[in-house]
């Protein structure tokens, strides 16, 4: 199990990166707080502390059970009056959000399950005001292929390669990984502008857990280090997941 302090490695760039995009958006009308759709926001981990910054934030999710931990964490916090929990999905999301109705859409780590990437995006497109954010968060096709060649899985690292969906055989759980190329041209079909684009989780993958659990200052020189390489096309290329902010 991963442990708190990885945890926060692996999110943190993405929390500010998100930050610093919201916080361009809020220009426009400051002090008011905006309007957020977290798209499989789950339980709230980015729902709840963007409510507690001001935010008025609707979690669309299919699970009646992570949005009822939704609810908890939102009123453990204060700020049950800013979030809004909506059982559903990614097909249903303009009717269950209202078109034009967000600032800025959040997906992260769902464009992997859904049964249609293309439909998600151009609902999630339809959702946003103009000149809305877009937080995309997914899966990168590249650093499965490395983790498998590491772990001596040869010929699974060859399958992910070739696949089209980047999967590595039939017993893979993910459904569809991506990468930065072709999600780009998908963004773009959609109707989005990508302004930046964030390795995510290149090293936090890699390096032994006891190292970190146990080594006085390490979680914090890990995170320094991903925030190093985040934008290195290097780097980025074996990145776990890719993080894109784009504007509609």
């Amino acid at each position: 199990m991963v442990d708190r302090r990885r945890r926060s490695v692996r999110t943190a760039l993405v929390a500010e990166a998100l930050r610093v995009a919201l916080a361009g958006r809020e220009r426009i009308d400051p002090g008011a707080g905006l309007d957020i759709v977290d798209l499989g926001g789950g339980t709230g981990g980015f729902a709840v502390p963007l409510a507690v910054e001001g935010h008025r934030v609707t979690v669309v999710d299919p699970s009646p059970d992570a949005l009822a931990s939704l609810e908890r964490r939102a009123s453990d916090e204060g700020v049950s009056e800013l979030v809004r929990g909506v059982q559903g999905d990614a097909a249903e999301l303009p009717g269950l959000a209202g078109k034009s109705s967000a600032d800025a859409v959040l997906c992260h780590g769902v464009l992997e399950v859904v049964d249609d990437p293309a439909q998600a995006l151009h609902a999630m497109a339809s959702v946003l005001r103009e000149g809305g954010v877009l937080s995309l968060l997914v899966a990168q096709r590249n650093a499965v292929v490395l983790a498998r060649a590491l772990a001596g899985h040869l010929t699974e690292a060859r399958a992910a390669l070739q696949d089209p969906d980047g999967r590595w055989g039939s017993a893979d759980p993910m459904p569809r990984r991506f990468d930065e190329a072709t999600l780009s041209a998908e963004l773009a079909e959609a109707g989005f502008m990508v302004h930046t684009i964030h390795g995510v989780r290149t090293f936090t993958d890699l390096v032994p857990s006891a190292f970190v659990d146990s080594e006085p200052g390490a979680a914090e020189a890990l995170a320094e280090l991903e925030r190093a390489a985040s934008q290195h096309p290097a780097f980025r290329a074996i990145a776990t997941q890719l993080h894109i902010l784009a504007t509609r």
